[in-house]
């Protein structure tokens, strides 16, 4: 042990050196290793980034576009005669008369369901008319189907191709002209009731509701003869 000691003793400087060379040795080997180099990005990525961004935004945009257009697209029928609930309807766009009927509460039990072509597209602003039974109209393998486009073809109780007499024509065949409900139908027979026939197409003017230009469009429409 004390030679030991005594050749530590001998030896210290030699030992300190060599500590001191092994500890400048290792920082002079992390010094000069090198650096990983920062992440940078090319202006070429930057600009890819940028063009995604606006192709997510336009997508966005035509999307929405889309769906207002979608959400636009609906005609107005005229639904008249032997369903449950006639009157206007507002429709989507290539929908079809079975729709139309459903929305209506379905046939009534009088309605002649073979002049109704079921699977036929409604159009905007025409007149689709069920007939009674008893009214003898022409049956789906006559006719293509019962739509009467703004009313130029109005039915009468005996004719799909003769004009609406206000004279003589009951509830019904009243609300086969465009835009005459059961209202209206039912103000004409209580004019010529307390007034008489009409004398000449005008005088409808004199029953509230009619002014000139309903008048105007149902001229072609109706007679008084």
């Amino acid at each position: 042990m004390e030679k030991l000691i005594e050749w530590f003793k001998q030896n210290v400087k030699i030992l300190i050196i060599g500590g001191l060379a092994l500890c400048l040795g290792g920082g002079f080997y992390l010094v000069t290793q090198p650096k990983n180099p920062p992440e940078t990005f090319s202006p070429s990525d930057i600009t890819a980034v940028s063009t995604d961004k606006k192709a997510v935004s336009t997508d966005s945009h035509q999307g929405s576009d889309f769906s207002k257009e979608k959400a636009s697209e609906k005609i107005e029928v005229d639904l008249k005669g032997a369903v449950k609930i006639p009157r206007v309807y507002t429709m989507p766009k290539d929908s079809r008369v079975d729709e139309l009927i459903q929305m209506a509460g379905g046939f009534t039990s009088e309605a002649d369901q073979n002049t109704v072509n079921l699977a036929a597209k409604l159009k905007d602003e025409s007149v689709i008319y069920v007939a009674k039974k008893e009214e003898h109209a022409p049956s789906v393998a006559q006719t293509a189907e019962i739509t009467i486009p703004n009313a130029s073809s109005a039915l009468t109780e005996n004719s799909a191709t003769q004009k609406v007499n206000i004279n003589t024509a009951d509830l019904t065949g009243l609300q086969t002209l465009s835009g005459v409900g059961a209202k209206k139908a039912q103000d004409i027979i209580d004019y010529r009731t307390q007034h008489g026939p009409f004398q000449k197409v005008e005088d409808l003017g004199n029953v509230k509701g009619f002014g000139d230009k309903t008048i105007e469009k149902l001229k072609e429409n109706i007679t008084v003869d």
